[in-house]
């Protein structure tokens, strides 16, 4: 009955409203015919106003001169890269152009090109709701000849009035010129990044070949750049964006009848192959990182014509040192652990600037994708991801005296304790993790376990941390790639999660600055052409660590004699005179080794493996990553310290006195009996949560510490432990622990 009702009551509203509109429909008639009018003298008024001083396409010769931008280093003295320096461009008439690059540009760029007078109307409207249901503008609705526009005839700079102008000569273009000639016209002028603009030196720069003679596959290899040159580039790091764009472009070409299915199918099949031409760059890893973080601020044309000059916080010096260790430790790691890569990043952690990133052993060695940027790629850290685990625990109260069981262990409650079975009934995976050198030591402190990277200790630390909140404090130190917590299990104290070697380079940092994170940045400052400043560096300290609590982990890490009984006294984690804190990382099946380290004034961390995940042979982080670690912190301060000499301050500091146990240890009074265990006691006789609550390890003893769900295969194997070593004797037969 109700729906009934509420369908009479529109009905009714919709005759009020035809009614209305028929008595009144003269008056209405009128106030559209005004409004139109007003519309049509408004447009035209603006196309006078805006067209008096507009540039005329009757000579499209006459075009704006981009001027190119400069990437310096942080003292303003080297040029890493002249974006656009020598613009390379060849024109070639329609004809010579294959109808596929036509097809393919047409369909990437603005598919209802032939059907438009310069500005599509369905396009902008498109695009506006898109970007209003995203909330932000992700789409444009440029149309070919808009872009031809934007790019040739007027400046880059970003306002309306250049958008009005831009529609204006829009469409006197269209008026005068054919569509095959205003395509001629943007297929010779747009750019496709690595300073080639226009077709004929994109097939050039990218394929060593004419534009006549591109196949299809390449025409939509090609024809995919202009629309981001930078984030696209076939020597950045996104060539799998690169190619699913390609993909989308040939399917469109098939949707719109360009090309058959049997084209289709073979152009989707081809093997694209690139050739390098990057001449006169620096540091390219950092150089592109860079010019991608300034197309996705300001716009590609903009970066590109704007005459911009961007100082970098790269230091020459250090970017110099750490190429060479790379390249030099290189030879000797394929040789000996069949590792083809290796990338650094070097970080002040004072300020958060990045004075060095090397991506990859040889950026122009495509056949092992040297292109890629390591550093910005997720990748499994091992060992070296502990720290944020025993952070957390610190934070709980937990000390680096406290005491756990180095024992072997079952962590999924559901299977057997002794660690033979490999899944429990619901069909999970039981978890029973060996350490790196198949011992077991027994009662062992959590700064010993940290210090020698023990894998059973660690699990433990994390059980008693909570996943959660290790999750939460790694999150608020930098590290983005853990964002969804229901990925992750016990494992990911081992290094089960990806992270960047730039984020956890950089969270290390926070340890070296006694809890302050500040922000990685690559840029100082950008200047216009005319030498206004357009951004500066500021610095954004915030605290997500207490002191006590990175003094702590700063304890451990520096200690030489807390790894020494595995490293050995003379490690390449320790420098004699330095205050250096650092951590090893090896994952599964060598496929990764990693050091971070630091010292109050330097983060550096190395990674050392292969892009295709191939295992290496026996190369754990201690051998394949540290000597590189330790190379670059050596020869960087000895620099410095030659730099000193002539400068009255400089960013690092020496000989710094070693953290002292005392000036950070001095936990208040602990109320139960888990003092002992928290305090270093290791003639303790069980499991450390037959002590402690887990949650609040200085509140009172559980008094049914059975009821953690751990509690039962933990204190089992302590007790099997004890047994083996002839320090008790139980009868776990008759006296079973569950």
């Amino acid at each position: 009955m109700r729906s009934l009702y509420h369908e009479f009551t529109y009905m009714r509203y919709i005759k009020k409203l035809i009614s209305f509109a028929w008595e009144y429909k003269k008056k209405i008639v009128k106030y559209l015919g005004i409004a139109l009018t007003a519309s049509l003298f408004f447009v035209v008024g603006l196309f006078i106003y805006f067209g008096r001083d507009l540039p005329s396409p009757n000579n499209v010769a006459e075009l704006y001169i981009p001027e190119s931008a400069k990437i310096l280093d942080r003292t303003e003295t080297t040029v890493l890269y002249d974006i656009y320096e020598e613009q390379k461009r060849t024109v070639v008439a329609f004809e010579d152009m294959p109808q596929h690059i036509r097809d393919a540009t047409v369909v990437a760029e603005d598919d209802n090109f032939y059907h438009h007078l310069g500005l599509d109307f369905k396009a902008i409207a498109r695009a506006a709701w898109q970007n209003l249901k995203g909330g932000n503008i992700t789409q444009g609705g440029s149309t070919i000849t808009q872009q031809f526009v934007k790019n040739s005839l007027l400046s880059p700079e970003r306002t309306i009035s250049r958008k009005i102008k831009e529609a204006i000569l829009s469409v006197e273009l269209e008026l005068k010129y054919s569509k095959n000639e205003i395509l001629t016209f943007y297929l010779n002028q747009v750019p496709y990044g690595s300073n080639a603009y226009g077709v004929e030196a994109a097939a050039n720069t990218f394929l060593g070949k004419h534009a006549k003679d591109l196949t299809t596959a390449e025409s939509a290899v090609l024809a995919a750049l202009p629309n981001a040159p930078s984030f696209y580039s076939p020597y950045g790091n996104n060539q799998d964006a690169l190619f699913a764009r390609q993909h989308m472009i040939l399917n469109k070409m098939l949707t719109f009848g360009y090309i058959t299915e049997e084209e289709y199918q073979r152009a989707l099949a081809e093997k694209i192959v690139f050739q390098t031409d990057f001449k006169g760059i620096q540091a390219p890893h950092f150089v592109l990182y860079i010019r991608e973080f300034l197309e996705n601020k300001y716009g590609a044309a903009f970066v590109q014509q704007a005459g911009l000059r961007v100082i970098t916080t790269l230091d020459k010096t250090i970017q110099d040192i750490a190429e060479s260790a790379v390249v030099e430790r290189g030879v000797f790691n394929e040789a000996n652990f069949n590792a083809r890569n290796a990338s650094v990043v070097v970080i002040d952690p004072k300020t958060g600037q990045i004075l060095a990133m090397v991506g990859s052993r040889d950026y122009f060695d495509l056949e092992n994708d040297g292109n890629v940027n390591v550093s910005t790629r997720p990748r499994q850290p091992g060992s070296s991801f502990k720290p944020f685990a025993y952070a957390a625990a610190f934070q709980k109260g937990y000390t680096p005296d406290t005491v756990v069981f180095d024992v072997q262990t079952e962590f999924n409650p559901n299977c057997a304790w002794e660690g033979t079975q490999e899944k429990d009934q619901y069909g999970l995976d039981c978890y029973h993790p060996k350490n790196y050198d198949e011992r077991f030591v027994g009662p062992i402190t959590f700064k010993e376990a940290l210090a020698q990277s023990r894998n059973v200790p660690a699990v433990k630390v994390l059980y008693l941390a909570g996943l959660k909140d290790t999750l939460e404090l790694a999150g608020n130190m930098g590290i983005s790639t853990l964002d969804d917590p229901s990925r992750f299990g016990l494992s990911l104290v081992l290094g089960g999660g990806e992270v960047t070697l730039l984020e956890e380079t950089a969270a290390y940092g926070i340890f070296a600055t006694r809890g302050i994170k500040n922000t990685s940045v690559g840029i100082l400052r950008i200047e216009d052409r005319d030498g206004n400043i357009i951004e500066e560096f500021e610095k954004d300290g915030k605290r997500v660590l207490t002191e006590d609590v990175a003094d702590q982990i700063n304890y451990i890490l520096s200690e030489n004699s807390f790894r020494a009984p595995i490293f050995g006294e003379q490690n390449s984690l320790h420098i004699d005179g330095l205050a250096l804190a650092a951590k090893t990382g090896t994952t599964q099946e060598f496929r990764d080794a990693w050091v971070v380290g630091y010292t109050p004034s330097l983060v550096v961390g190395v990674w050392v493996g292969n892009n295709d995940n191939t295992a290496m042979i026996n190369a754990p982080g201690v051998s394949a990553a540290a000597p590189i670690f330790r190379r670059i912190i050596q020869e960087t301060y000895i620099e410095k310290q030659k730099e000193l000499s002539v400068l009255k301050e400089s960013i690092f500091y020496f000989k710094l006195p070693k953290i002292q146990e005392e000036q950070i240890f001095n936990p208040p009074d602990i109320k139960n009996t888990g003092r002992s265990v928290l305090d270093g006691d290791k003639s303790v006789t069980h499991t450390i949560l037959h002590f402690i609550n887990q949650n609040d390890p200085r509140g009172d003893i559980p008094s049914v510490p059975e009821q953690n769900i751990q509690y039962s295969n933990w204190e089992r194997m302590v007790q099997v432990w004890l047994g083996k070593n002839g320090l008790l004797k139980v009868d776990l037969e008759n006296n079973p622990i569950n």
